[in-house]
């Protein structure tokens, strides 16, 4: 939808006048009879609705498939917030605002427009002079802010290019835009546009490069405004549009890539050639077409080509205790019988005469046209999440499935939406009837579904896989930046791969394969490819040795890392958390935008370039522990260090304490008894411990801090500190 400012397109709102109030909800009147609600809709959140049923105040009609889709968007529709109404006199015109605590929504008409502020600062505004802040235009909303000079922006999905988003121009309905709905900047403010409509968003573009304009194809505008920190912004964002849930303890171990037209047997040898040389690994993933599909009844059937006996291939991989993600796709082709059958039933989507859309082929038919199942359609929903709870009952531990296609503007579903919207809808209705299939009877919900695509609501699953990228170290560069964004965009983690199978691997030197899998270890998922040119014995005894050594510290990390995707499901915060996220007050840690944390507590600088030389910049406001060497650096200064191959600079933030598990070639070795062996301490310990199942604590008394949970554990103080054990207890305190 482009964006269009001429005025016989744009009808700028102007008046204003309340109509009712009460502690949550405000209602005005504004132009031609519209109404505008505004909720005090969480600490922090202001959501404005102009037009529909919410503004109107009305219930949705009986039926409203729409309605019923939207709400897709949205885990909580509820208000939970408070404000209180203040009322002035602006410009000779009346004034309202809204007050949350420390923030509040100011607005003003003639024409209508809006001030956030923060702490008694504006931190977002309207449009000045005639920007044309709300308006109709083109059957549609056009919103716009102004933005201030050097003013970052960041979220609105996965960018392989600059964290900061300003300068872009985002459609919301174009898969390869990847784009995800959530905008935030580090000065304190946050727009998500709640829409299945298609959205452009210009952030500071040619058109208007002091504004962050968004064009809404939608007739309702529903607006969600936060104010706040970024990690309370994801926060609040994260509860009103949904949260992740937990992936299985083994997702956090190696993972495996079939090539493209391998079989099963040569994956098998592969896996067990990693056990042989004590490579550790988790699990395998068959790769494209699909593994199984709807052929001669209402069944998922096995591709008896590739797969002439699955249960024995399945049994195969159990033996290396490995477990096994298989490619499915809510298709069925139009080759097949079932095709007409579905067809009358009414279970495929249709095209603009009233028959099933045929889809031309893609990789994960194989190339063959298919229909596409009507996940709206109730019975449809429940056939294929229970045909896939059968399969993953029979020994398959996870799906994986890239289901954001190019849908016609033609093709409609039993819901009533089309074109656009279903494009924006249909990758949901995949990824949540996957997952409810993966997480049935588990509590809390624990499942997983591998998927390349990005879309609306994709925060609620645990884990996005990575996006293709060049071997070499550009290409590790965009993986860094494609994991930061995404995690900037509100999804908790992100899968990495050690190169790329797809593309040319004369540039993938040992040093690079190297420093590519040493950032991914600090990661929360990757995997190696099957391929030749891309596995670890490809490069030497001496790559092999350091790869051994990186594996054995990425086992050792998954408690740790396994605690920061629960804390994820907390908080809404990503698991590889960018220098503007984690530090929104310190500009110069945003310029040093390819470091991350990896949770709360580990700063890490990856290899971006040839050489031992590593340029590393310690936030301020903070001091830092290098885990080399045990030394104390001050935040707010640069530092060059030399690491060889087998380290990287990774540094432990003041005040947190790192525990570890032992090493293992899989999960499956881990002890549940005794998940963890070692801790290290970073300072006096004020923070409690990120460490998955979390029980222990931390809390200071007389200068000291005292930690319950650390029975049997080795414990590695920073120097300055001395530890005594009192039974169940651990005092540490300044070394006399």
């Amino acid at each position: 939808m482009p964006l269009r400012t001429e005025s016989s397109r744009y009808q700028r709102l102007e008046s204003l006048s309340l109509h009712a109030s009460d502690p949550v909800s405000f209602r005005f009147n504004t132009d031609g009879g519209r109404a505008l609600l505004v909720e005090a809709h969480a600490p922090g959140v202001f959501r404005l609705c102009i037009g529909g049923p919410l503004a109107e105040g009305r219930a949705p009609s009986p039926g409203a498939a729409r309605a019923a889709a939207l709400q897709d968007l949205l885990a909580r529709a509820e208000p939970v917030g408070e404000a209180s109404l203040e009322q002035f006199e602006a410009d000779g015109q009346a004034a309202f605002r809204l007050v949350q605590g420390d923030h509040a929504l100011e607005l003003r008409s003639a024409p209508l427009r809006l001030t956030l502020h923060r702490k008694g600062q504006p931190v977002l505004a309207s449009a000045g002079g005639d920007g044309q802040a709300f308006g109709v235009a083109d059957g549609g909303w056009r919103v716009a802010f102004d933005l201030a000079d050097g003013e970052s922006l960041h979220g609105l999905g996965e960018t392989t290019q600059s964290l900061d988003r300003r300068g872009a121009v985002i459609a919301t309905d174009d898969p390869d835009a990847r784009a995800l709905p959530l905008c935030w900047s580090p000065g304190g403010w946050g727009v998500y546009a709640n829409t299945l409509a298609p959205t452009v968003h210009a952030l500071g573009a040619a058109a208007a490069p002091s504004g962050y304009v968004l064009a809404i194809g939608d007739a309702d505008l529903d607006l969600f405004l936060f104010v706040g920190d970024p990690a309370e912004i994801l926060n609040q964002y994260s509860q009103i549009t949904g949260r992740a849930g937990q992936p299985p303890l083994w997702s956090m171990g190696t993972w495996l890539q079939q090539p493209d037209g391998g079989s099963a047997d040569e994956l098998a040898g592969t896996a067990a050639k990693m056990r042989e040389l004590a490579i550790p690994f988790d699990a395998v993933s068959l790769a494209s077409p699909v593994a199984w599909d709807i052929r001669t009844k209402l069944a998922l059937e096995w591709d008896a080509a590739r797969f002439p006996d699955p249960r024995h291939m399945l049994a195969r991989f159990k033996e290396l205790d490995a477990k096994v993600c298989a490619p499915g796709f809510p298709a069925v082709l139009t080759a097949s019988p079932m095709f007409a059958d579905l067809e009358d039933k009414g279970w495929l989507l249709t095209d603009d005469s009233g028959g099933a859309q045929a889809f031309p082929g893609i990789p994960a038919t194989g190339g063959a046209a298919f229909g596409l199942l009507d996940l709206t359609h109730r019975d449809v929903w429940a056939f294929w999440r229970d045909k896939i709870r059968q399969l993953l009952d029979e020994g398959v531990d996870a799906v994986a499935c890239d289901a954001q296609i190019h849908i016609p503007d033609g093709v409609s579903s039993r819901s009533g939406d089309d074109g656009a919207r279903l494009r924006t809808l249909y990758p949901i209705l995949v990824k949540r009837c996957l997952f409810e299939a993966a997480a049935w009877n588990k509590t809390p919900a624990e499942g997983l579904v591998w998927s390349h695509d990005v879309f609306a609501t994709g925060q609620r699953l645990p884990l996005q896989a990575s996006t293709a990228v060049p071997n070499g170290w550009e290409g590790l560069a965009a993986s860094i930046r494609a994991a930061l964004s995404v995690g900037n965009s509100g999804l908790p983690s992100h899968a990495h791969d050690i190169g790329s199978p797809d593309q040319p691997r004369d540039g993938l030197t040992p040093e690079l394969y190297l420093r590519w899998l040493a950032a991914a270890v600090f990661s929360s998922h990757f995997r190696f490819h099957a391929v030749p040119g891309l596995l670890p014995w490809d490069f030497g005894d001496e790559v092999l040795g350091h790869v051994r050594t990186w594996m054995q510290f990425r086992y050792r990390l998954i408690p740790y890392v396994l605690g920061a995707i629960e804390d994820a499901a907390r908080t809404g915060l990503p698991v590889q958390r960018s220098m503007a996220l984690a530090f929104p007050d310190d500009p110069e840690a945003h310029r040093h935008e390819l470091q991350y944390l990896l949770g709360p507590a580990l700063l890490v600088a990856p290899a971006l370039e040839p050489g031992d030389k590593i340029r590393v910049y310690l936030p301020k406001g903070e001091a830092w522990w290098d885990l080399n060497t045990g030394w104390r650096y001050e935040g707010g200064t640069a530092w060059t260090f030399e690491c060889g191959l087998d380290r990287l600079p990774v540094f432990g933030r003041e005040g947190h304490m790192l525990c570890l598990g032992p090493a293992a070639q899989h999960t499956g070795e881990f002890n549940s008894a005794r998940i963890l062996d070692e801790v290290w301490l970073f300072g006096m310990p004020v923070h409690n411990p990120t460490v998955m199942r979390n029980k222990i604590r931390v809390m200071q008394m007389q200068g000291s801090s005292y930690a319950k949970g650390l029975e049997g554990l080795r414990i590695l103080p920073s120097e300055g500190l001395e530890v005594k054990r009192r039974g169940a207890e651990v005092r540490i305190s300044r070394a006399r």
